[in-house]
Parts: C-alpha cells; structure tokens; sequence
C-alpha cells in the first residue's frame, strides 16, 4: 500500500510539474476572476439591499487582510495570478467593508 501511495504522489508531482508554467499561470489567471466575480456579486447584493448587513466586521476585514497578503505574496514572488486577482479581489472587497460599515452607521442612527 505505501509503495501505491508514494508512486501516486510522484506521478501527481510529475503530471502537475508536466504543465508548462505560462499555461498554469492562466488557469490560475481565470480561477482568480472567478472568484473575483462571486466577490462582486456579494458587493452588488449588499448594496442593492436595504436590510441590514448579516456580515460581521471580523469577517468583512479578516478578507481585506487575506486579499492584501496574498496581493503582495503574489508581487514578491511575480506570480501574476496571485497579485492580479488578489489586487481585484481587495478591492471589491474594501468596498465591500465600506458598504457593510455605512449600513452600521445607519442602523445605529
């Protein structure tokens, strides 16, 4: 059994190593956008939305940390699908927290 597990994982190491670099760069590229849409998708739902937000503050800014670290990870490395998705994906979701803050203030109000 160790002898199937251990040849598993080197074939696996050896098919992902097997794809040239510029080609993972750009799933990797597309995987991002994907989830920078379903970011957007929670901005545009949360502001068209007139109740009050549901999402808590460690949430909305634990990812505007998240999205920075990985945006810089992604610089330091060069790793375009990393600071490129990760720089979109902060964005959205600073805008995101201010949405979420401004229904706060108004709520309080």
């Amino acid at each position: 059994m160790g002898i199937l597990v251990k040849s598993s994982k080197i074939y696996n190491m050896n098919f992902l190593q097997s794809i040239p670099a510029p080609v993972f760069e750009i799933i990797g590229i597309f995987a991002g956008l994907t989830a920078c849409f379903v970011v957007a998708l929670q901005v545009w739902k949360e502001y068209k939305s007139k109740l009050p937000s549901s999402l808590s503050m460690g949430f909305v800014f634990g990812w505007v940390f998240i999205y920075g670290f990985w945006g810089l990870y992604g610089l330091r490395f060069e790793t375009m699908a990393l600071w490129l998705t990760n720089g979109i994906a902060l964005t959205l979701q600073i805008g995101l927290s201010i949405v979420v803050v401004k229904k706060r203030k108004r709520q309080t109000k």
